[in-house]
């Protein structure tokens, strides 16, 4: 083990007078949804899949909605994409005779309902449909899955490699080494007297910040996580412990046989939960402020403030809330191990 001052500076965070993320140590999020509709706009729009061949002519028209989410998260230089979209394209077709005359002009769509990361190594399910459900509107659908389908297959693939490689974040990244660069190149400002210097360093000290984050993604209606969260006897069945859960503003609750306690400080049932809770081995008067916002097909964001060791902590954790039916044991769980991780960070801080 190294001595105290002579740790390799690779993995030693520190604090810079001009808050730069070096190296992107830190977490850093980009929204990637705008760069996902635009790249499979550009991918999937206007092209032909049939030209002719057996007297049919299809070809891709927009992008009609990307809809979901979509980041690229990127700590200590290393890139992890997230996204979970869903897209539909507009197609149209033809059919002619043989000597040229239009037998049917048809419209239709492809959906294709989840692209996500959790399954980027598979290809996802595509569904055809055509509006004219005859037999020649049959033959189009047909042509469509034969030589279309593959044609899309492969653009979602470029997709997921792009976001592999960082989407926009990686664009943003590059730009950033530059002005980096030229602003260390800059003329360095008047020295400050000592004594104020050593005041700012202190204050900058106490302001310091660390941050962890966690993602858990599971089905979930969003009255029922709130109803889940705010029920004791869910609490102690998938704990196993004792638990005392108040449903009212300004009422106390304790969880884990008392390891954690708190009170309720804002609820408002299936949109917010604000409480203010401690372990027990914390130091006297140190407290957390938990902000959990609840929405449908929106992740659930639960931000964690702890001034333990005069430090403010900062942990994320997402849930995502899909309006289908409740997995409670594994809501529970996301939730403990929130706990478990609030218990080893102030241990270590």
């Amino acid at each position: 083990m190294a001595k105290y001052g002579e740790g390799d500076k690779r993995w030693i965070v520190e604090d810079r007078p001009d808050g730069a993320n070096v190296h992107n140590w830190h977490w850093a999020e980009t929204d990637c949804l705008e760069w996902s509709r635009n790249l499979l706009t550009k991918l999937l729009s206007n092209h032909t899949i049939l030209d002719g061949d057996g007297n049919l002519y299809i070809k891709t028209k927009k992008v009609e909605k990307v809809e979901g989410e979509a980041y690229v998260n990127v700590r200590k230089g290393k890139i992890i994409p997230g996204y979970e979209i869903s897209v539909t394209i507009s197609w149209e077709g033809e059919a002619k005779d043989s000597e040229g005359k239009t037998l049917l002009r048809a419209d239709g769509i492809v959906e294709i309902p989840y692209i996500s990361d959790e399954n980027a190594d598979e290809d996802p399910e595509i569904k055809v449909i055509v509006k004219d459900e005859g037999p020649i509107g049959k033959r189009l659908k047909e042509a469509f899955l034969a030589r279309g389908k593959p044609f899309v297959l492969e653009q979602v693939r470029v997709y997921v490699g792009a976001m592999a490689k960082g989407g926009p974040a990686k664009d943003d990244l590059e730009v950033k080494k530059p002005a980096a660069a030229a602003k260390k190149a800059a003329p360095a400002a008047p020295a400050v007297a000592p004594a104020v210097k050593e005041e700012g360093k202190k204050k900058k000290k106490k302001e310091g910040f660390k941050t962890i984050t966690m993602t858990e993604k599971f089905s979930c209606r969003a009255k029922d996580l709130y109803e889940i969260l705010m029920d004791e006897n869910r609490w102690k069945g998938f704990t196993q412990s004792n638990a005392k859960i108040s449903k009212e503003v300004g009422g106390e609750f304790n969880i884990f046989d008392g390891s954690v306690t708190g009170k309720n400080v804002e609820l408002q049932e299936g949109k917010l939960i604000v409480q203010k809770w401690r372990f027990g081995s914390w130091a006297d008067g140190i407290q957390s402020t938990v902000m959990a916002f609840i929405s449908v097909h929106i992740y659930m964001y639960v931000h964690i403030y702890s001034t333990f060791a005069s430090t403010y902590v900062d942990i994320q954790l997402r849930m995502c809330c899909i309006d289908e039916q409740t997995n409670e044991q594994k809501l529970i769980m996301a939730y403990t191990c929130l706990c478990m991780h609030i218990g080893a960070l102030s241990s270590n801080v």
